[in-house]
């Protein structure tokens, strides 16, 4: 771990003290978990301590851990651990350090975290995107409107059991002159890709 990391690990532990759910270093970088219940309250100490001054977030997005325990890593360790979580990506221009902060939702089932747009409001459409694509509800934000899918599109896209077909298909109706959505009416099918070679592929007597 570098000086500058030592140094951050160091105020943060400092800082946040019992609130730390786990910090740990991945990839270069520092991971910040904490609990729902102190994701907020963190979220402003995180932004406004001299000795952190995060300013900006420069990404939130939403992560689904359903099955990463699956592939052997370390960040998902139990099997009761939640399922969804909401990342963030935080600079300090003062500082000129970074840290990601985690929180993951109690609820499997009803995935909610508070929203931190009245801390950093560029996390307002990255809130949207997460609830969009992943379902996570984001607590007292102002406006969680789908950003990516249609308004009535039903489901979230980046749920790892979310059919690859989708549930419904929209088309436009010229009789009602209206788009309308219907169930999707192409059936499930795997579709295995063909390698075709010529004769004697790789053979001596190509040049």
């Amino acid at each position: 771990m570098s000086a500058k990391l030592e140094k951050l690990s160091q105020n943060l532990r400092t800082v946040l003290g019992e609130r730390i759910g786990k910090l740990e270093l991945h990839l270069g970088q520092l991971i910040l978990d904490v609990a729902a219940a102190d994701y907020l309250a963190v979220a402003k100490t995180l932004r406004d301590h001299p000795d952190l001054r995060f300013e900006q977030v420069m990404d939130l997005c939403g992560v689904d851990y359903g099955s990463y325990g699956e592939v052997g890593s370390t960040l998902k360790e139990h099997s009761d651990t939640p399922r969804f979580a909401a990342v963030s990506q935080l600079l300090s221009i003062t500082h000129n350090w970074r840290v990601r902060l985690r929180v993951f939702a109690p609820d499997d089932n009803f995935p909610v975290v508070d929203t931190v747009t009245e801390i950093w409001n560029s996390a307002d459409w990255f809130e949207r995107e997460a609830f969009d694509l992943f379902g996570i509800m984001f607590s007292g934000h102002h406006d969680l409107r789908r950003i990516l899918t249609d308004y009535g599109f039903v489901g979230h896209p980046f749920r790892k059991d979310f059919p690859i077909s989708g549930y419904v298909e929209m088309r436009y109706d010229p009789e009602q002159k209206r788009v309308i959505y219907q169930p999707v009416s192409i059936a499930p099918r795997e579709i295995t890709p063909r390698i075709i070679r010529e004769d004697n592929y790789g053979g001596a007597g190509r040049g």
